[in-house]
């Protein structure tokens, strides 16, 4: 399939899904109990000419179909409302917090990548002991959920040990580094042992394969046959698995910001689910939806250049 057509394909159908997928986030607004007006009244009691100024102000007077539409209006030209809780543009409060995010599953994601294929590799190349104690190791990590993580680190490394702050983002780059790699270790535990497990048992499989014998045999160096021919035919797979780590970390940084302080938009995710603010809970829903279809559509044009074996647009490992 030509590469051009499937990514066209692709992004098509991604707007299709961000379509349904906006409906689904406006329309659950409207399935909360009590109306917007009264979250915004904050249970004040207020004279029906106040309650009208409310409608009128945020359109909650309009049918729904107008409001939706209204609403995917602004969206797509990047106006995502007025916070209830803050009283400010959606806009500016994710303007402010989502690099913070963005750095933080970078350097998660780093820490997943590095160490999750280090420890596959030495498993499955060196057993023995070495794989028994990165099984107990990576089983004990896949146990161990990130706010739990998020707890111990800080009170280890952070309380005790004073090594690291124990929240807040940071001032410049350095300084936000510092802070956040606690934050990253506690995001990344989890899926650093399911990773390690994902490349472990594809290298196997791979070990075991003809072509890898046949490199034995005519003498290749065991460094290249493990390099070229059984880790990049690993890789197929565990890229697979990149729009699933992907959205672990969307999902966990929400508990592993607040834990932390970190103020990024996973916190604010927590607080504006909180306090029923629907306009900040809404955008950061489509956001989270749209960054997770890119990685997706990401890990599938890749999954071609890894292993040229597979075929554009599907899911799957060479045998």
């Amino acid at each position: 399939m030509n590469l051009l057509r499937f990514a066209a394909r692709r992004v098509a159908e991604m707007a299709a899904t961000l379509l349904i997928a906006s409906f689904v986030v406006f329309g659950a607004m409207y399935l909360a109990p009590g109306s917007p007006a009264s979250f915004l009244l904050s249970g004040r009691s207020a004279s029906p000419e106040a309650v009208a100024a409310i409608n009128a102000q945020y359109h909650l007077d309009a049918p729904f179909a107008v409001r939706y539409l209204r609403w995917l209006g602004d969206m797509v030209q990047g106006d995502f409302g007025r916070s209830f809780t803050y009283r400010t543009d959606v806009s500016g409060l994710l303007a402010d917090r989502l690099p913070t995010t963005l750095l933080l599953i970078a350097m998660a994601l780093t820490v997943v990548v590095a160490a999750g294929l280090f420890l596959g590799r030495i498993a499955a190349v060196r057993g023995g002991a070495t794989d028994a104690a990165v099984l107990i190791s990576t089983t004990i990590a896949v146990g161990t959920p990130s706010f739990v993580a998020a707890v111990l680190l800080q009170g280890l490394f952070a309380v005790k040990l004073g090594w690291f702050p124990s929240s807040g983002s940071g001032d410049g780059l350095l300084d936000t580094l510092w802070h956040l790699t606690l934050p990253a270790v506690a995001l990344a535990l989890y899926l650093i042992g399911m990773l390690a497990r994902v490349t472990r048992s594809a290298m196997l499989e791979a070990l075991g394969s003809e072509h890898v014998t046949v490199a034995r045999s005519r003498g290749v160096p065991e460094r290249d046959v493990i390099r070229r021919h059984v880790l990049r035919n690993a890789l197929g797979t565990v890229l697979t698995t990149g729009g699933l780590i992907v959205s672990t970390l969307l999902v966990c940084t929400i508990l592993v910001e607040t834990a932390f302080s970190v103020g990024g938009i996973g916190q604010l995710l927590e607080l504006a689910t909180s306090t029923k603010d629907f306009p900040t809970v809404q955008a950061i829903s489509l956001i989270i939806v749209a960054l997770f279809m890119a990685v997706n559509l990401l890990v599938d044009l890749l999954l071609p250049v890894v292993d040229p074996q597979i075929t554009l647009g599907t899911r799957g490992a060479a045998a």
